[in-house]
């Protein structure tokens, strides 16, 4: 197989129907125009640690293989942390960036990571080789898929790949015909309680809107992008990863994949959560408020989400990372899947063993999570 491996540093470099063949459309955080919108507006440049670093790997004129790149110059905006290693690194007077991740840019969520040509069986294993020779060449320390498909994590050579879980809490669709139907699987303690945050929101003169694509206008974008603000303020005191360019020209762009929630009282807007959809999933991603309510966020963040995905027929709503308060608002708590080549050889074996015993950690964390599902016993 006479082949070559491109690197292409931006998206911009590549034709939108090649990415495409390659992901689709499907899953919004990979669509080339939310790639190139992320360039265009600044949150994945050099200097904003996220240089892109596109992989593509071609027989002749036809592309076999492909994966989104960034070389990283630090570790933010990617939730599955490595700050230990990269002190470990330090202190044996070793670079640790940049390293080279793929990823969906400042999003936890699980979605597709490789694109290898079903007519080329040898293509996978040739494009990670490809890909580990280049970061050996250009003194990059390791290649990290992050919140890979299960599947790929499988078929990665463990000696070669170390592999990391972590958990995160999602709602699925049990064929819900309304939210009472989802509130009808609750234990009775929990189904109230449950109630009550909800009828607390009604108290207090909010009330809640879901726009999606085209019919959230400017102003809506312009007032989200000063919650997320305050949101990242309030968290860390300094503003978030994506600019307003982000919101107010890229995302309205993206047609029916964004969905947004604004709350108000008195008619004012007050609050707002933003989502992006696929043809099964919703996906939670941005939150902020101007003033505090009590259960807002659930209610913007949650009940909303679940409300949307009944009457859309999604199958699957990920809220995002972390959160164990999700559990008893009926999230199931899962595993999450990334997968690290490292450069350096004893690295490799020192990183292998922590992750070995962390995934044991995180199965049994997974499984008592579970015992706090308010659902009634159902057996």
């Amino acid at each position: 197989m006479a082949v070559e491996l491109e690197i292409h540093t931006s998206i911009n470099d590549i034709h939108p129907a090649e990415w495409e063949r390659c992901f689709g459309r499907d899953y919004p955080f990979l669509r080339y125009d939310f790639l190139a919108g992320l360039e265009r507006s600044a949150c994945t440049t050099e200097a904003a640690g996220w240089q892109p670093c596109h992989l593509l790997l071609r027989d002749q004129e036809i592309c076999i293989a492909a994966a989104p790149g960034f070389l990283k110059s630090h570790s933010y905006g990617e939730y599955v942390f490595d700050w230990a290693w990269a002190d470990a690194w330090q202190r044996n007077g070793l670079d640790y960036y940049p390293k080279l991740i793929t990823a969906a840019p400042f999003t936890p969520s699980s979605g597709p990571r490789l694109f290898i040509d079903a007519d080329y069986p040898q293509a996978q294993k040739v494009f990670l080789s490809a890909v580990a020779n280049f970061c050996e060449q250009q003194n990059i320390s390791g290649w990290h898929l992050l919140f890979t498909p299960e599947d790929l994590a499988d078929s990665l050579d463990p000696s070669l790949w170390c592999r990391r879980t972590t958990t995160q809490f999602h709602w699925f669709n049990k064929d819900y015909r309304c939210f009472d139907d989802f509130l009808a699987r609750f234990n009775s303690r929990k189904r109230k309680n449950l109630r009550r945050e909800r009828q607390r929101i009604v108290e207090q003169g909010l009330s809640l809107t879901t726009r999606v694509g085209s019919d959230i206008g400017a102003e809506h974008w312009q007032f989200f992008h000063r919650c997320y603000q305050m949101t990242y303020a309030k968290r860390s005191g300094h503003g978030g990863y994506l600019t307003r360019e982000f919101f107010t020209e890229v995302c309205p762009a993206l047609g029916d994949a964004a969905v947004m929630v604004i709350a108000e009282q008195a008619d004012r807007p007050v609050a707002a959560a933003l989502y992006f959809q696929s043809a099964d999933t919703l996906y939670g991603r941005y939150w902020g408020c101007l003033e505090e309510f009590e259960n807002l966020h659930f209610e913007a963040c949650y009940y909303q989400g679940i409300e949307y995905c009944i009457a859309n027929n999604k199958q699957r709503f990920d809220p995002g990372a972390q959160g164990e308060h999700k559990i008893q608002r009926g999230f199931e708590p899962v595993l999450t899947h990334s997968a690290h080549w490292v450069a350096e050889p004893d690295f490799r074996a020192a990183i292998a063993s922590f992750c070995d015993r962390e995934r044991e950690q995180v199965d049994r964390y997974r499984k008592d999570a579970s015992t706090y599902l308010p659902f009634k016993n159902e057996d």
